[in-house]
C-alpha cells in the first residue's frame, strides 16, 4: 500500500496521488459511477474493495497507534447516513463505530423514528483512532476524505447526517460552526454525489446536558421527512482526465457503459464487513 517517506504531509500527498493512479486504472472495470450501480449486493462488493484497502492504509501516522481501521458499518443501499468525527477507545478495540455511550443514544433517537442500525449507514470522517481522542489534524482528515467520499458514491444516501463540528465543517467546506447550523438542510455535493445535508449535534455532546438532548431530539424527528423528500439532482456524470504522465491503459475489451438508469432500493441488508 502507500509507503512511509519524508514528512507526513509528503507521505499523505503520495499516498493520495498513488490512490488516485491505482483508482484511475481501475474505475471501468469496478468503481462505476453510481447511476450504474444496480443492487444492494454490487454495491456491498464494493464497498468491502474500500474496506480491505482501508484496512492496510498506511497513509498518515494514525495506522502506527491504531488498533483496528473503522472503516462504518451497516446497510450497503441506506437512504440514510451519519457521519462522526473519529472513532474512540471502544471503537478502535471493536472496529465498528458508535459503539459506547454516543452510540447507544443514537440508537435511541434511531428507534424513535422508526429505525435501527440495520437501516442506516455509520462512519467518521477518520477510519483511525487519534492517540488520547485528541481533534483530528489536518493531513489526517485529508487522507481519509477519498474513503469518506467513495463510500457516499456507493452507498447513495438521500440524506447524510453530519454528527458535530468537524464532519460538518468538512462536507460543507465551511467553517461555520454546528450551534449555527444544527436543523437546517441544504443540498451539497460529496464526492461526485448530492445529498441532503442535514447538521445535528453530536450525541457525546448531548449525554449530559439535557438542553441539547432535547435541541438534538428535536432535529432528529424531522429526518423522515427530509427522506420523503426524495435524492436531489445529480451533478452530470464525466470521466476523470489522467496526467499527461501517467496514461492509462486501454480497455477495448469492456462492452460500452449502459446509459444511467434510476433504479429501486432493495429491501435493508446489513453489510457484513466485520
Amino acid at each position: 500500500m502507500c509507503a512511509i517517506r519524508h514528512s507526513s504531509a509528503g507521505r499523505t500527498s503520495r499516498c493520495l496521488r498513488d490512490r488516485s493512479r491505482r483508482g484511475l486504472a481501475n474505475r471501468r472495470r469496478r468503481d462505476l459511477p453510481s447511476a450504474y450501480v444496480k443492487s444492494a449486493s454490487e454495491r456491498r462488493e464494493l464497498l468491502k474493495a474500500v474496506y480491505e484497502e482501508a484496512r492496510d492504509c498506511t497513509c498518515c501516522p494514525l495506522h502506527q497507534t491504531r488498533t483496528n481501521v473503522v472503516f462504518g458499518a451497516g446497510n450497503a443501499d441506506a437512504e440514510l447516513m451519519f457521519i462522526g468525527e473519529a472513532p474512540g477507545a471502544n471503537e478502535d478495540r471493536m472496529g465498528l463505530p458508535f459503539v459506547g455511550q454516543a452510540g447507544k443514544l443514537l440508537d435511541k433517537l434511531l428507534g424513535e423514528i422508526g429505525l435501527d442500525r440495520t437501516e442506516v449507514f455509520i462512519a467518521n470522517t477518520l477510519k483511525c483512532r487519534p492517540p488520547d481522542n485528541r481533534d483530528p489534524h489536518p493531513n489526517e482528515i485529508e487522507a481519509c476524505r477519498d474513503y469518506l467520499d467513495r463510500q457516499v458514491e456507493l452507498i447513495e444516501p438521500i440524506v447524510i447526517c453530519t454528527l458535530g463540528n468537524f464532519s460538518t465543517k468538512l462536507l460543507r467546506a465551511d467553517m461555520t460552526g454546528i450551534s449555527r447550523l444544527h436543523g437546517r438542510e441544504e443540498v451539497r455535493v460529496v464526492g461526485s454525489r448530492a445529498v441532503r445535508l442535514y447538521p445535528l449535534y453530536h450525541p457525546a455532546a448531548a449525554l449530559y446536558t439535557p438542553s441539547t438532548l432535547e435541541t438534538l431530539r428535536s432535529d432528529f424527528h424531522r429526518i423522515p421527512e427530509l427522506l420523503a423528500l426524495g435524492p436531489p439532482a445529480q451533478p452530470q456524470i464525466s470521466e476523470p482526465v489522467p496526467d499527461a504522465d501517467e496514461p492509462v491503459p486501454e480497455f477495448d475489451e469492456l462492452p460500452p457503459e449502459p446509459p444511467p438508469v434510476a433504479r429501486e432500493r432493495e429491501p435493508a441488508a446489513q453489510l457484513g464487513l466485520f
